[in-house]
């Protein structure tokens, strides 16, 4: 059985804009599209809600591809209980005071609900008593694997290609 993915907002907001911008990557958008098709990937409502409130274009591709949002059901909501149960600081993964970060406790509760790896470019906060936690401690701390962009561009074996483009002159 192949493994699933289950993508962090900061996976397409930051790909986007910054790493793998559609107006100089435009395959690495096709190859997502692609997989998200076959259900290699997917995304939480909560995620393309954020998105949708952060990034009008990422949003626009976003809209015409339904197959790679889940919604939330009743197991999501049981493994939502769970993360927050299990450890009384997974509730500061959500930061209220800033509005930012809504979407992450559902990432973790759709990946255990489908046996996901979580995919984020949050990195794991290793200070000690820090009263800041991210997706990667509470992930660690609940079983379930997470990696960042890289290792699945890795996992999935996707190879970029650089074309010199051709002299208009």
């Amino acid at each position: 059985m192949r493994t699933k993915y289950c993508l962090d907002t900061n996976f397409f907001v930051q790909g986007w804009n910054k790493y793998y911008s559609p107006i100089f990557c435009s395959g690495y958008w096709e190859i997502i599209d692609e997989i998200g098709k076959e259900g290699i990937i997917f995304i939480p409502e909560m995620v393309k809600n954020e998105i949708s409130k952060i990034d009008d274009t990422l949003n626009s591709w976003l809209k015409n591809k339904p197959y790679l949002v889940k919604p939330i059901d009743s197991n999501v909501q049981k493994c939502l209980k769970d993360v927050y149960s299990s450890n009384v600081n997974h509730q500061r993964l959500v930061d209220n005071t800033k509005n930012r970060s809504q979407a992450d406790p559902w990432v973790i509760a759709h990946a255990i609900s489908e046996g996901a790896t979580v995919v984020t470019k949050e990195e794991k906060i290793v200070i000690p008593n820090s009263t800041k936690i991210k997706i990667p401690n509470v992930c660690d701390n609940m079983g379930v694997r997470c990696i960042d962009d890289f290792e699945f561009i890795k996992e999935m074996k996707l190879l970029f290609t650089c074309i010199k483009p051709y002299n208009q002159n």
